[in-house]
């Protein structure tokens, strides 16, 4: 960016340093008056109060050095370019608080549905893009944008928090002069502003109370109800938002939202956002909250992990991979196989996690708590299992336990083919919960039937199905799906909240032939639609016969309660008691990212040694080296001896 000098060395004391060349840095010039006016070396803004750059073109490479320079010289900085169409004005970097072009850039490249196509243009005629001005801009938009960013100029310079370019990008349309204002949130992860500290054994503690809860079978202490539009304005945004869009419908029957993450750049909609209740409004949180919770379980965002060990040097406040399941090992031999084989002298990055059982920090792998792309090969197949948001950490720890109870009952249950209890829909005190499978059968023509279960832990984990009676074969025969909570009837409804939108979604991708090729060849099941399609076609429902364990239908009151106490720490402290006296740690990471703790949230991921994890992609499937779902059948009566290896189910389970 080579600066315009016309002015340079003819006012003192400078005041603002304004660099650039081309029409709309001549009206922004001439928009100040001549005490206020000075243009300097990029390198050089000697005195200079508050910084601004200006371009009639989209070139941003100068970008990262301006804010270290804005930062080391602590002045305010506002850049103004030319972009497609639209002068761009901002973000206003104030130093030390983050926040900064690059972000900006990031968030953008993320949410555009043309991103990959901008970067192979990018690849090819960046050069020449970066220098072309643009043609479109008019003297009139010129003036505007120059009053415009003076104004703002006066802004930061008095108030930093009144300017309209604070956390957030202006659009100025170059051909009608439109404003539109993009607020955004800093990118944690920017590498011109990001500040992550590093991860430390200091900052790990175990959830405190006081977490009151409205009422004892009320097992939240956030209120999100009304809370919509409030999380809407912070992260819903098409051009810089965490969040690129919120949609909501009816699926099944039953209100739906979908919050999408980086459209152009998820691979799997799995990724996104989802809310499934009772009514649009709790649909549309459920769904943003859920969102942000997925972008705080893919990277570490809120500290940087700072341990790079082998487990054989740190393994007595390390938690030992092997004991959270692994692969044989000519497993690691297969073609494509991602993953690779553990040593334990092998250097790995870690993270520090609170273990309640030995109440005190531990080192767990980092590729464990984190399900993005692994800053090592990755030794198993990780997912959002655990992962959970809330109000205050405990009650993300609560709900990331049951998270784990839920997935662990069902795929031991699965695995080791045990029969469930057949649930009597009709004798629930909540009428929503048959008037949903009714619902169900009305509008879709399927029938509902609900098994119950439950582990050592003794919380109740339901698995509901969707069954196609008539056996149309241009249908789905069969959806599954699963909910745990501390109170059964809340996990019996939520379960059947979300059978309805994942069946009708069934309806609408399944495929016959397809369905016919994954149940002959369990390999070829990769992904997580894969599992839900495989029970769709009717040569594999018979898989699923073993769940009857015929007799009467269980009544719901029959199920045991849940003690009733006034804080969600003592919760908490009940299930997480549960755990230890059976055996088992329970181990849990903040995962909180500043984005979600800008809104009062909090994140956690958990993670139970010994348990059964969800995966996806036969090949994945985390089974070896777990002697507790050998055992489990044995223990809980199903079975006089402990099952082999070998005698294990073999099919992919069902579950999306």
């Amino acid at each position: 960016m080579t600066p315009d000098t016309t002015v340079l060395r003819t006012r003192t004391p400078p005041d603002t340093a304004v660099l650039g060349t081309g029409r709309l840095h001549a009206a922004i010039t001439a928009a100040f008056t001549p005490d206020r006016l000075t243009a300097s070396d990029a390198t050089r803004p000697d005195g200079a109060t508050a910084l601004l750059t200006v371009s009639d073109a989209s070139d941003e490479r100068d970008y990262p050095a301006l804010t270290r320079l804005a930062a080391a010289r602590g002045i305010p900085w506002l850049p103004v370019r030319v972009d497609a169409g639209w002068v761009l004005l901002g973000p206003a970097v104030h130093p030390p608080a983050p926040g900064c072009p690059t972000c900006v850039a990031r968030r953008r490249d993320a949410n555009r549905a043309d991103a990959q196509g901008r970067d192979a243009m990018r690849v090819r005629f960046g050069e020449e893009l970066a220098a072309r001005p643009s043609g479109l801009l008019t003297r009139a938009t010129a003036t505007a944008v120059a009053a415009l960013a003076a104004a703002e100029l006066d802004r930061l310079r008095e108030d930093a928090a009144t300017a309209l370019t604070a956390g957030a990008l202006l659009r100025v349309s170059v051909s009608t002069g439109l404003v539109r204002r993009h607020p955004f949130l800093p990118d944690p992860l920017c590498p011109d502003c990001g500040r992550r500290p590093p991860d430390t054994r200091e900052v790990v503690r175990p959830p405190r109370g006081p977490a009151r809860k409205p009422a004892p079978g009320v097992f939240r202490v956030a209120d999100l109800a009304g809370r919509e539009e409030e999380l809407r304005e912070m992260f819903v945004d098409g051009e810089t938002g965490l969040i690129q869009s919120l949609v909501s419908d009816a699926r099944g029957g039953s209100p739906m939202a979908v919050a999408r993450l980086a459209p152009a750049r998820t691979s799997d909609e799995s990724h996104h956002g989802y809310g499934r209740c009772d009514d649009f409004s709790a649909a549309r949180t459920t769904a943003m909250v859920e969102a942000l919770e997925r972008i705080a379980g893919i990277h570490p965002r809120a500290r940087r992990p700072a341990v790079r060990a082998a487990y054989a040097d740190v393994a007595e406040q390390a938690l030992d991979p092997r004991t959270l399941g692994l692969y044989p090992d000519d497993r690691y031999d297969l073609p494509g196989f991602w993953f690779s084989r553990f040593d334990p002298s092998r250097e790995i990055s870690w993270v520090w996690a609170y273990s309640f059982g030995r109440d005190a920090p531990l080192l767990v792998p980092e590729s464990y708590v984190y399900y993005g792309p692994p800053p090592d090969p990755g030794l198993a197949y990780e997912s959002s299992n655990g992962c959970a948001a809330g109000g205050c950490p405990a009650e993300a720890i609560l709900y990331g336990l049951l998270e784990v109870a839920e997935r662990d009952a069902i795929l031991t249950t699965w695995y080791a083919r045990m029969p469930m209890s057949p649930v009597d829909l009709d004798s629930a005190t909540d009428r929503r919960i048959p008037m949903i499978a009714e619902r169900l059968r009305h509008r879709l023509g399927y029938t509902v039937e609900a098994y119950v279960t439950a582990m050592e832990q003794g919380v109740p984990v339901f698995w509901v199905m969707a069954v196609d009676p008539a056996g149309n074969p241009e249908r789905p025969k069969a959806v599954c799906g699963s909910a745990a909570h501390l109170e059964p009837e809340h996990a019996l409804r939520r379960a059947l909240v979300e059978l309805g939108p994942t069946l009708e979604g069934q309806l609408d991708r399944y495929d016959p032939a397809r369905a016919a090729r994954l149940a002959a060849d369990s390999d070829l099941v990769r992904t997580l639609d894969d599992h839900p399609m495989v029970y769709g076609h009717p040569g594999a429902y018979d898989r699923l016969a073993f769940l009857a364990a015929g007799g009467p239908r269980l009544a719901l009151a029959a199920l045991p309660g849940w003690p009733a106490h006034d804080d969600l720490t003592e919760d908490l402290a009940e299930l997480v008691r549960r755990y230890l006296d059976s055996g088992l740690d329970v181990i849990a990471v903040d995962t909180t990212s500043p984005e979600m703790e800008a809104a009062g949230l909090h994140a956690a991921k958990v993670i139970v040694p010994g348990t059964v994890p969800i995966t996806f992609g036969h090949r994945h499937r985390r089974t070896h080296g777990l002697p507790r779902l050998l055992s489990r059948p044995r223990l809980l009566g199903h079975r006089a001896e402990d099952l082999r290896p070998e005698q294990l189910n073999p099919f992919p389970h069902p579950f999306p």
